[in-house]
This record gives structure tokens, sequence and C-alpha cells, in this order.
């Protein structure tokens, strides 16, 4: 058996046991060029590939994504394997932590996780927000972020780490918008999707139930004037019940420490 990366080659044997990964399907093969070109796609080989597993490296953490294992090959710790081979990459490049977003429902994902010492660090909810015309919004677009408060935002289904280089390109882009009508601030950092044509996803941190209503006001009209079809959110709060928005699922955010 052996690790190694992913080539172009590994494309056809690998969809062939992705394509009923989830009840909807799997995005595997949308995504698959994209990690090749990236690197550090990872693939476990019996003979043929029977896992693969995505990491990506990014200030001082290690990301892992894409986790997927041939049925006939589970329960035999190639999940583990993989993760520990995108570790140590990590701790080659010096990344302090890793972070995993598994499904609050996949227990046996979460067990993996466990065993490995990932730890649940947060918990998020998914939020489908459809484009429409509405009133406008009472929103204006902060230049700055506490990074303290704010450690993380979300771009293409990554938790990547805000740093002043990131918050600086996200100022210059009008990506960061505040409602501060009444109680707590609400805030929301956008970011198109670099895998989906036409999505928006967003990082919202919801104060006041009155200020996240109106970034979601914002979003839509935002959505409708920029041509988005989806518009998705990622939330560690409950959001109210819309019309045109549809809880979709929850996540633990798992994190690891690498030292």
């Amino acid at each position: 058996m052996t690790i190694r990366e992913a080539n172009a080659l590994d494309k056809i044997p690998i969809l062939k046991f992705c394509k009923n990964t989830f009840s909807w399907g799997d995005y595997i093969d949308q995504i698959w060029n994209f990690w090749i070109s990236e690197g550090h796609l990872f693939l476990f080989e019996k003979l043929s590939p029977v896992g693969i597993c995505h990491a990506f490296y990014s200030g001082n953490q290690t990301w892992i994504e894409g986790i997927r294992i041939d049925p006939n090959f589970r329960r035999q710790k190639i999940a583990s394997h993989l993760v520990m081979h995108a570790e140590s990459i990590g701790k080659e490049k010096n990344t302090l932590f890793s972070y995993m977003l598994i499904d609050t429902q996949n227990s046996s994902s979460i067990l993996m996780a466990n065993s490995l010492n990932y730890d649940v660090f947060q918990t998020w909810n998914f939020y489908a927000l459809s484009p429409k015309k509405i009133l406008n919004s009472n929103i204006h677009f902060e230049k700055t972020l506490n990074c303290k408060l704010y450690p993380h935002y979300v771009k293409s289904w990554r938790w990547l780490p805000i740093d002043d280089d990131v918050l600086s390109i996200l100022h210059d882009q009008n990506k960061i918008i505040k409602s501060s009508i009444v109680g707590e601030d609400s805030i929301a950092i956008l970011t198109d999707s670099e895998h989906f044509e036409r999505t928006l996803i967003v990082t919202l941190f919801s104060g006041s139930e009155k200020n996240t209503l109106e970034i979601i006001h914002f979003l839509q009209n935002y959505g409708i004037e920029k041509n988005y079809q989806r518009i998705q959110i990622l939330t560690k709060e409950k959001l109210p019940i819309l019309d045109s928005l549809e809880y979709k699922i929850s996540f633990h955010l798992m994190k690891k420490y690498l030292t």
C-alpha cells in the first residue's frame, strides 16, 4: 500500500467510488482538476486507488478536505493514514493547527477525527439564500475587524485565518459589511466561490436578529445586482425563518494542535 500525489490519470478510478457519497451524489468530479493543479491531493493505493484526501496549507494552519474511501475498503483506517500524511506535510511547513469540517450527523467520521486527537472547535450552520430584489437595507462597508473576535472566514468552504493582508484585500474589494441598527453588530464577509460559477459564499457573524435581517436583505439585493445564482451562508448562529432562506445542514469544525 502507498500514499502518493494523485495525477490526472487517477480521476476515472476515483470517481467510480465517489458517485454516491451523499444522497445527492458528490462534487469531486467538479473540483478534481482544481485540486490536481493546486497540489496536495493525496491518494491511497492498494494495487489501485482506494482513497483520497486533499490538504490546503495557509499561514499557520493545515486544512483537510475531500476524504473519500472506496466502500469496499472502509474500516481499514485508510482515512486515518491519509489525514496523518497530510498532517506530516503540515508539520514540515511549520503549521501549528489542523482543521477539518464534518457533518454533525456523520458519527463515523467524527470518531475517526477523535481517534486522531481532533476535538470539536465550533459548530457551523449552512443556509441557502435566494437572490431577490427587496427594499434597500441599512448596512455599511467595514474597513477593519478585530482578528481575535473574527479569526477565520470561509473561502471556498475552507475556514482560513484572517490577518492584516487578508483584511486589506477584503476592505479594498468592499467584501466586509456590517449592520449596527440595534443591539450587537452583525458582520458578514463575502467571497466568490473558486470552484462553482455565480456562487457567493458568506461568513456571517450574527449579533442581533434585526441587524442580521438587514444583512440578509442586502445579500439578496447584492445577489441580483451581481448576477449570482446561489448565495451560501455559513454561520454559528441559528437564523430567522424566512421564505427565501433555507437551512441545509450543520457541521463541526474540528481542530487539532500539531505541535
